[in-house]
């Protein structure tokens, strides 16, 4: 029968600095209302520089002693974040000895009718949209043919119940997007809509920062689980590799 407690560490990583990251800030810079990327959302690989940084969190992550790095990888499916997940663990120097699986649940925030716009693009092509987003404030508010915070949350809950049943004894590293970050924070500090939108606004989850939880007691697995480390970025200075805190796209407004 399977467990339902919790692993004994947690960690959530955003995935490194994107193509698509890129494209979105060049966008926004020339005022353009439609941000340039050829491929699917999903698609979108690594920039160079997201490399970079993925392959630093991996000699961090390779230099902790052995009974504590990661045993299980879960990662987004989409390609920044897998990428991100294989670049780590080369660099850390696994050799497979980790279990890396892809899992749905962790991918993006759908955008639906507002993917690849700018502020500017979504202002200008469906500011009836903007509106109504403003009015119901962006946990709530689900663009058609998306997701709000709440859909997302909603598909979390049931990968963490998916986790305390098969990884309960594990050290469990996620691999994902922004959203992701702040969903999962959401839950497992108990927070509220307030709360988890404050924390979105003062900053942008920095990419590959890492966020972690421990097991209030290591010696027994299955204890809660205590907040560790926020968007925590030493690891990228320590091993040369440079900062980056972008949005995702679409960059709405934050509310």
């Amino acid at each position: 029968m399977s467990s339902n407690a919790f692993p004994r560490t947690v960690w959530i990583v955003r995935h490194g600095q994107s193509a698509g990251n890129v494209a979105r800030d060049e966008a926004e810079a020339a005022g353009r209302p439609l941000i340039d990327i050829a491929t699917r959302d999903m698609d979108t690989p690594l920039s160079p520089l997201g490399e970079q940084q993925a392959e630093a969190l991996g000699r961090w992550f390779g230099e902790m002693p052995a009974d504590e790095r990661p045993t299980v990888v879960l990662s987004s499916p989409y390609v920044r974040a897998f990428e991100t997940a294989q670049l780590l663990l080369k660099a850390g120097g696994f050799n497979g000895s980790v279990r890396l699986r892809r899992d749905e649940r962790l991918r993006e925030k759908e955008f639906g009718l507002l993917d690849r716009l700018t502020r500017h693009g979504i202002a200008l092509k469906y500011p009836e949209l903007s509106e109504q987003r403003s009015h119901v404030g962006k946990f709530y508010f689900r663009p058609p043919g998306g997701e709000s915070w709440c859909d997302v949350i909603l598909r979390l809950r049931s990968l963490l119940e998916s986790v305390r049943g098969d990884c309960h004894d594990e050290r469990v590293l996620v691999v994902g997007h922004q959203v992701i970050v702040n969903c999962l924070r959401y839950l497992l500090e108990c927070l509220d809509e307030a709360k988890i939108l404050d924390i979105d606004r003062m900053s942008d989850v920095p990419n590959c920062s890492v966020t972690s939880y421990a097991s209030e007691d290591q010696a027994h697995p299955g204890a809660p689980l205590v907040p560790r480390l926020v968007n925590f970025v030493q690891p990228l200075g320590e091993h040369g590799a440079p900062v980056t805190a972008e949005p995702d796209v679409p960059a709405a407004p934050k509310s």
